[in-house]
This record gives structure tokens, sequence and C-alpha cells, in this order.
């Protein structure tokens, strides 16, 4: 289907996608619901991946994310990209089971050069149930101990190799916070309730979940974000594309929710808005093509050097405008100065930006409770 409206543009694209992100609009109203709608959100970053979800939160603050994932209402984990995520704790297993085969095997020449083979992960799963059981929930240095134990060194990054690895396998996953970082527990202690779909169905509704929440998006972006090849995502679309709106966009086929898409005719919200998001956001990050949104010009500016390692983000009517950083301040005056670092350096942000800014460095100061 597609809906009556606007010629699409680069900047309503983007407003579109703050609208199927909770980023502009109501939002969500809790922390499992915003996990839970978005599917899959990037978690390298512990504290930046906190701040992806009270953003999408109003009124949230960091105890309430934390405490998310200390009840298990949300967890942690490896399920694709060899990256860590958040996900609902009910949707981690039948994800993990479409994705880990694969994820292993691209894997497999790094294994080598770490010397990890399968009888390897399987003395590491010994000895890594055996100090969780009953329930038991460990640090990381507490594991790399059990697999040194085992002959298993932990040693460069074979230890996280090896932790990866048995999560993928679903038989630990990240479970409750120790100041800052996680502890580990074993997968079925943790979460007691998964659901069961077969690769198909499960890709189908993955891909469907995404679309929704990320859209608009091309199969193509799907295909890169998931890890699932471009061949089984275009038959999964073919299932669920009457679900779907469908919008042309520079020559490319884009799916999102009927909903979002009607918006374009009756108005897209978040033309004045301006967000502080945190790095490795899915606003930026969560497509293999981010020209929509972030204009090639100064991506290397979000990644700088094409390291890997994304930046915080300004955004404004839909599209990256800049990057912030915060830093804490020592002594008694204790808190948080939040720096604009806008790509335009020479007007800045204007006036009204800046002052939606500054009110949106505000929200994250009270997030962090300070």
């Amino acid at each position: 289907m597609k809906p009556a409206g606007p010629r699409l543009t680069r900047p309503l694209l983007g407003r579109l996608r703050l609208v199927s992100q909770g980023l502009v609009g109501a939002g969500f109203a809790s922390v499992p619901e915003a996990v839970r709608t978005m599917t899959a959100m990037q978690a390298q970053d512990l504290p930046a991946a906190l701040w992806a979800v009270g953003v999408r939160v109003p009124g949230a603050a960091l105890a309430d994310v934390r405490g998310a994932l200390d009840r298990g209402e949300v967890v942690r984990s490896w399920p694709m990209r060899g990256t860590l995520h958040l996900l609902a704790p009910e949707d981690l297993g039948w994800i993990l089971q479409i994705t880990s085969g694969r994820l292993l095997r691209s894997l497999g020449a790094r294994h080598r050069q770490l010397e990890i083979t399968s009888a390897d992960i399987d003395a590491a799963a010994d000895a890594a149930l055996q100090r969780v059981a009953g329930g038991a929930a460990i640090s990381r240095a507490e594991l790399f101990e059990a697999f040194d134990q085992a002959g298993q060194s932990p040693a460069g990054q074979r230890g996280i190799h090896l932790l990866a690895a048995l999560c993928q396998l679903r038989l630990l996953v990240l479970g409750p916070l120790a100041g800052n970082q996680q502890l580990v527990v074993a997968f079925d202690d943790w979460i007691t309730a998964s659901r069961t779909l077969d690769r198909a169905e499960g890709t189908a509704e993955w891909l469907l979940r995404y679309l929704r929440s990320h859209g608009p998006a091309t199969e193509r972006d799907f295909a890169w974000w998931s890890g699932i090849p471009l061949t089984e995502t275009r038959a999964a679309l073919a299932q669920i594309k009457d679900q779907l709106a469908e919008l042309e966009f520079e020559g490319n086929r884009y799916w999102l929710a009927p909903e979002t898409a009607a918006l374009l005719a009756e108005g897209v919200p978040g033309g004045r808005s301006v967000l502080a998001l945190p790095g490795f956001d899915e606003f930026v990050l969560g497509y293999t093509d981010r020209s929509g949104v972030l204009p090639a010009d100064h991506a290397d500016k979000i990644v700088p050097g094409g390291n890997g390692v994304f930046k915080k983000t300004i955004v404004a009517g839909g599209q990256v405008v800049g990057t912030w950083s915060a830093t804490a301040r020592r002594g008694r005056n204790q808190g948080v100065d939040v720096v604009a670092e806008p790509f335009e350096t020479r007007d800045g942000l204007r006036p009204a930006a800046r002052q939606s800014f500054e009110l949106r460095a505000a929200e994250y100061r009270r997030f962090l409770g300070l």
C-alpha cells in the first residue's frame, strides 16, 4: 500500500524514523516496552545503551533501566553481528536459534587465531555451568578464573570469545548489574519463559518488527542489521509486506508501519525536534545505509577514522547535525558538563535549536540523577 501525501524527502524520512523509534511523540510507556518494541538495541557500550532506552521512555531514570536489567525484564547478550544488544527475555532464545550457527561459523578464523576449538568451548561450558549452578551469578573475573582452572586460558581476547560463544549457544547470559559490570548467569535459570519459533516464522516476525520499529527501512538494512542473508530476508518480506506500507525514495523501496506512513498525509511530527542521542544509537547505527539522516561528508565525524566507535549525536528535525560530549565534574560542584559540537561550526546551533539542546542536556542530567 502506498499512502497519499507529500513526496518523501530526507528530512521526512528521518522524522518518520524518529516516530517509529519512539523518539518523538508519546514514546514508550516503560523500559521493557521500549526494548520489546525495538526488538534489539545495540548495547556494546552499557552507559550508552542505558540512555538509548531512557531517551525513548519519557520520565525514565537510570535506576529504571538498571532495575529492568536486574529483574531480568530486559536482557543483554550477543544475538547478532558479534555485538551486544538489549532484548526482551522471551525473544533472545528464538533469535539466537536463527543467528548463532552462522555467527559462530563466521568467527571460525578468529577462533583459530585464538586457538579455540569446539572441544575448548565444551570444556569452558562445563566449567562455567558448574560455577553458575543453582542460580548463582558470578563476575566476569570469576568466570575467567573458572576457564583458567579448566585449562582454558582467558588471556588476550580468548576469555571474551569463550563467554560470547557460550551466550550464543544459550548456555549463559548476562544478568544483574554489579556497579558498571554485569554478572554472568545460566541462561535457563535467568530466562524462564522463551518463545519458540521456527526459522522461517521467526525471520518473518523479526523483519516485521524491525520495519515497524526502524522504518522507513529497506530489506538490505534488515539483512545487514540482523545478519540474515538477503535471499531469506526477501522470502520473509513476501510473507509480511501486506502488513506494511511501501514508499519509494531515490530508486529504493522502503517499508514501515502503515500508521507511521499515514503521517505523511496528516503531518509528520518532529520538524523542530532536537535530540541528544547516545553513541551507538539505533537511529544512526540501525541501518546499512545511513545517508538518509547523516550526510556522507560528516560520517567520519560520527565514527572517526572508521574505528567502529559511534559518537553521541545531535539530531535536529530528523537529521544528524552534530555530536556532543558529556564530562563528569570533579570536586564539590559535581555534575556533568554537556557540550554541543555542531557540524556547522560557523553558525553552530541557532538560538532556538540551542535552547532545545540545553533542555535535552537537562533531561540527560535528570536521567543520571544529577
